[in-house]
């Protein structure tokens, strides 16, 4: 891991604990924003890394994202995901904060071993448009991904690289467009 990605992970770490993000934290009364928007239709890189689930490896992929519904048996219940998704939508500073107009998601995606609770991993995505797509078309993007990393087109390296960098260019830039 580089020195900028660790800074990175510090930042976002202490940005989510202020923010009152964590295991039996409180939620905060947040005043101001503290992640960006402007990355939008991705989220803010310093609120939301990523993470990756350690269980799933390359040589563990046909024990585990290649199994049809295994994601469901890692997904978080959405008690944790609601919680989340409205201390998040405040640290965005998103004028909507109709909890429905958002998917807590996960920005390396289960289906390509992203780690399910970490909230270095989830974000409040806008379902509707935010300047070059929605949820659903980031749904599409990580359902082809996961295809192609268990038809052995991609590595599972490659595909969670791509994704986490921008989904919206994550086909294209492994030549799966």
């Amino acid at each position: 891991m580089t020195r900028i990605h660790q800074l990175a992970l510090v930042a976002c770490a202490l940005t989510l604990v202020s923010a009152g993000v964590g295991y039996g934290a409180r939620p905060a009364q947040a005043s101001t924003a503290s992640c960006s928007q402007s990355y939008l239709p991705l989220p803010d890189p310093s609120c939301t890394p990523g993470a990756y689930n350690p269980d799933v490896t390359q040589d563990t992929i046909d024990s585990t994202i290649c199994v049809s519904g295994w994601t469901s048996t890692v997904r978080p219940p959405a008690s944790y995901t609601n919680k989340l998704k409205v201390q998040q939508i405040a640290a965005y500073g998103y004028s909507d904060t109709s909890t429905a107009d958002y998917e807590e998601d996960h920005l390396v995606p289960l289906e390509l071993g992203g780690a399910p609770k970490d909230p270095n991993n989830l974000w409040p995505e806008p379902r509707y448009d935010a300047g070059g797509g929605t949820s659903a078309d980031k749904d599409k993007v990580e359902n082809d991904l996961k295809r192609a990393v268990c038809n052995d087109t991609v590595t599972l390296d490659d595909a969670r690289q791509a994704i986490a960098n921008d989904w919206t260019t994550a086909e294209s830039s492994l030549g799966l467009d």
